[in-house]
């Protein structure tokens, strides 16, 4: 999945998550929403001294930011692999931002770190 072809949200989509998205990450909101409204990203889980692992997003799409969303991964084809999680849209959304600067920097697409441990029910 390229990014490059996304459709930015309308500005008034987007007014609506001001309030949540700080800084820089503004920039990507409109892209970040048009990729939410699609419920699905797939990508490729990087792991340090093996093949990456690829992964399929799927979530809900709620109407507003905070709303909850339900968020599952699964990855490598594998039902047992599945995992889900349940998080504010708004916060979804932040996470698929900083998917696309990710992406933009390392030309792979991968939640973070901290998303993962949010996924995996990890304490800091």
């Amino acid at each position: 999945m390229s990014f490059d072809k996304l459709q930015p949200a309308t500005q008034q989509q987007a007014s609506v998550y001001l309030p949540y998205i700080a800084g820089n990450k503004r920039n990507f909101l409109p892209y970040a929403i048009s990729l939410y409204q699609k419920g699905v990203v797939e990508g490729k889980r990087k792991i340090e001294g093996n093949d990456n692992i690829p992964f399929v997003a799927t979530w809900n799409v709620a109407r507003l930011p905070s709303d909850l969303t339900r968020c599952r991964l699964q990855f490598d084809g594998n039902a047992e692999l599945s995992y889900e999680v349940m998080m504010a849209n708004f916060e979804f959304v932040s996470f698929l931002i900083e998917v696309m600067e990710n992406s933009k920097l390392t030309r792979t697409i991968d939640f973070s770190k901290t998303f993962y441990r949010k996924l995996l029910r990890v304490e800091e």
